[in-house]
């Protein structure tokens, strides 16, 4: 099987471990990643602000560069999401890759039949599930069934997983009072769970969620769990 990495902008521009981490994984499993040179923004941002017509040559770009794999991995629930369910609207070619397009957990239990990938991570970890992945892609519990095979992993569930952190993107810059309030109300749930962790599956929700504990003088720290998965 042929895969391929997207690594989508904010993990290219700062979460460049997260990329390394999703290919350590996979080439523990014995595949072999490619990382196109090609690959651009997923232009979620465009789409999801009015500007469809500037996404276009960008799906565009994405189905000539990923167009021949069997599989394309990226970890981000929001940029999958873009592209399997707004990329067949904006140029219907593009349908194709679209669909094999996986966020990480997609690809390790439902294509590889993966779920213990031989981690170990000895921290008390919760889980935050991002509304992307949540409820556009219903990863459901896929991520957790992969930090549950984690050895040494003190595993917690976080009271209130299912409500947004208040990041949304450009919600956050529009509405900055009501997401911070929802962030607040995220960040003391992180804090009753007494966790060294936080992870999730999208890092623009774990930047927002990091800079609230941050201020709040936390000791839990942001991860994506792809990185938990490498180690």
């Amino acid at each position: 099987m042929r895969i391929a990495l997207f690594v989508t902008c904010v993990n290219d521009a700062f979460y460049p471990a997260t990329g390394i981490a999703v290919t350590r994984v996979l080439r523990r499993l014995g595949h072999d990643v490619d990382f196109p040179a090609g690959q651009t923004c997923c232009g979620q941002m465009h789409a999801n602000t009015g500007y469809a017509a500037q996404a276009v040559p960008i799906a565009e770009q994405f189905a000539r560069t990923f167009g021949d794999y069997d599989a394309i991995v990226a970890p981000s629930g929001s940029c999958v999401a873009m592209i399997r369910e707004q990329y067949p609207r904006l140029i219907p070619s593009a349908a194709p890759v679209a669909a094999r397009t996986y966020e990480l957990s997609e690809l390790l239990l439902d294509v590889l039949g993966v779920e213990d990938v031989g981690a170990r991570f000895a921290h008390r970890v919760t889980y935050h599930p991002t509304c992307h992945g949540l409820r556009a892609l219903r990863l459901g519990d896929r991520p957790l069934r992969l930090l549950r095979a984690v050895r040494d992993i003190d595993l917690v569930e976080l009271p209130g997983a299912e409500e947004c952190c208040g990041f949304g993107g450009t919600f956050a810059v529009k509405n900055p009072e009501v997401s911070a309030a929802i962030l607040a109300d995220k960040c003391i749930a992180v804090a009753t769970t007494g966790a060294d962790v936080v992870a999730a599956a999208d890092n623009s929700c774990l930047a927002h969620i990091g800079g609230g504990l941050s201020r709040r003088r936390s000791g839990t720290r942001p991860l994506h769990y792809a990185e938990i998965l490498a180690s």
